[in-house]
Order: structure tokens, then C-alpha cells, then sequence
């Protein structure tokens, strides 16, 4: 079986050929401009190589709901140029193949429980801590999605006592995309994410925010396993310091075998920088 899957970020897209399995034939990257530009060279591609199906994890929000007149499309995302992108029509249309769509975290998510370590998960929730924060959730396998997906980045946090910063969502100003995505960090020190050195206090606020939306979930989610993924949670700082705050926070709130052993509770993705790519083709495979 060959499938197409196409991974949809704000800065590039990430476009592959790939099997059942989740393994990778054939692997690109090409910047995200215009929808013009970039959806024409994802369809060049594909185009004569066989594809079955394909599976696109996009970044959003995203209209999800099959009942919807504008099931399919980007919708109010604040990037230049894609409000209101008709993204799962324009390929469905270019490729005449069957399409599905999720968001690109939620794609990350299905990734690892269809191909990577956590396969026996139940419920497994998977974040990204990057140029935007996002979360995915998975049930039993299947991506959850209610009213619109879930836009766990938007939680609101509390301040930490040493931070300053006002907050970068243009939203909400102090939920935690707000305060702990690379940006928001960014804009917090004058530095870029690369020249932000292990030891500043920021990571330390980071790692606060985090502490609390992860609090958040667990209480109301009950995941059976947490991913932490994205450039910020790449820091080796990071997770320990998270998992150490959390428990504070629970102060043993909870008794099960997950919060007594935050090391294998809350990790980092199996399957790399790759989980949302395989979770495209995932995504593929459900088309069928």
C-alpha cells in the first residue's frame, strides 16, 4: 500500500510517501508561503506517484466537523494568507484520491500510538511546546474532537512570582502559549531561542506554566501517558524540572502507578521529530 502524507506547519511543510507500517519511502520539506504556492508544490509531489489515500496533520484551527459547509478548511488562523483555506478540498481535488484531515498535533498524537512506543495506551495526550503550543488526544486509538479540536495551548496558567513578561497571545495575553511557547520566550529575554543559554530563569517560568496546564489535563483528561514534544521541550532541562513541579503541585493527590512514576508518565515522543509525518500516514490509512 502507498500512502501520502503531508505534515502542515507555519513555517514548512513536510511532505512523504510511506506505507501501512509507517515507513517512510520518500521524505521532503518545503516552506509554507502562499496557499497558492505551497499546495501547488505539495500536489506536484504526489502527483503520478501512486497514492492511495492521504493524511494531512495542518496547523489550524481547523473546521473538523464532516456536517460543516466549511468541513475541511483553515479557518481564523492569524497566519497571513490561509484564513478560510479550502486545505482538504484543494487536495482532494488536485489528487482524486480519498483525504484526512487533523490538526498537526493531534496527528503527532496518532502517530505514536498507531507506530511508536505506546501503542497499549488507552488515552494518550500528546503536547507540542514550540512556535505555538497545541494538544492531541487520543481515545483507544481514534483522535478526539468535540465542538473543534482541542486548543490546549489556550489554558490559562498562573503567573509565576519572578515573572515579568505580559505575554505574547494576542488573545489572551497570559495563557500559556502566551508564556511558555519559543516566541513568547523570546520576547521575554531579547534573545533568540538558539542563544538562550540551559541555565536562564525563563526555563524556569517555562517549566512553571507547564507544570500547571499539565495539572490541568491530568485532572480533567486522565491520560494514561503524556508526550512532550516541540524545539522548548527538547531542552534537557526541561522534563525533569516538569515533573518535579508537577508532583508538588498534585501533592499526592492522586494514587496510581502513572503519578508515582512521573519518568515513564511524562516522556518524550518515541518515533523523534517523525511522530507527526507517521501520524499523517495514519491518518491516510483511515481515509481507506
Amino acid at each position: 500500500m502507498k500512502l501520502g502524507a503531508i505534515e502542515a506547519g507555519g513555517t514548512k511543510f513536510v511532505l512523504a510517501i510511506g506505507n501501512e507500517r509507517g515507513e517512510l519511502y520518500e521524505k521532503i520539506s518545503i516552506p509554507t508561503k502562499t496557499p497558492e504556492e505551497t499546495l501547488s508544490e505539495a500536489l506536484a509531489f504526489f502527483q503520478g506517484k501512486g497514492i492511495e489515500a492521504l493524511g494531512v496533520g495542518a496547523f489550524g484551527p481547523l473546521e473538523l466537523n464532516k456536517d460543516k459547509d466549511n468541513y475541511g478548511f483553515i479557518t481564523s488562523t492569524p497566519k497571513p494568507h490561509w484564513a478560510n483555506i479550502d486545505l482538504l478540498g484543494i487536495l482532494q481535488r488536485g489528487l482524486s484520491v480519498p483525504v484526512a484531515l487533523a490538526t498537526d498535533v493531534s496527528g503527532a498524537a496518532l502517530g505514536e500510538v498507531r507506530f511508536g512506543d505506546y501503542k497499549e495506551e488507552h488515552t494518550l495526550l500528546y503536547i507540542t511546546v514550540g512556535t505555538g503550543i497545541g494538544g492531541g488526544y487520543t481515545i483507544a486509538g481514534k483522535i478526539h474532537n468535540g465542538m473543534l479540536h482541542p486548543e490546549m495551548g489556550h489554558l490559562l496558567v498562573h503567573r509565576h512570582p519572578k515573572d515579568s513578561f505580559e505575554g505574547l497571545c494576542p488573545y489572551h495575553k497570559s495563557c500559556l502559549e502566551g508564556m511558555a511557547s519559543g516566541p513568547a520566550n523570546e520576547a521575554r529575554t531579547g534573545m533568540k531561542g538558539v542563544d538562550i543559554p540551559e541555565d536562564h530563569e525563563s526555563f524556569d517560568f517555562i517549566a512553571s506554566y507547564m507544570a500547571d496546564a499539565l495539572m490541568s489535563y491530568i485532572l480533567t483528561l486522565s491520560p494514561t501517558k503524556i508526550v512532550l514534544g516541540g524545539g522548548v521541550m527538547g531542552r534537557t532541562y526541561m522534563l525533569p524540572k516538569i515533573r518535579q513541579l508537577l508532583a508538588e503541585r498534585m501533592n499526592g493527590y492522586l494514587k496510581t502507578p502513572q503519578m508515582d512514576d512521573l519518568t515513564h508518565y511524562i516522556v518524550t515522543p518515541s518515533l523523534g521529530v517523525e511522530s507527526g509525518i507517521k501520524g499523517a500516514l495514519a491518518l491516510a490509512m483511515d481515509a481507506l
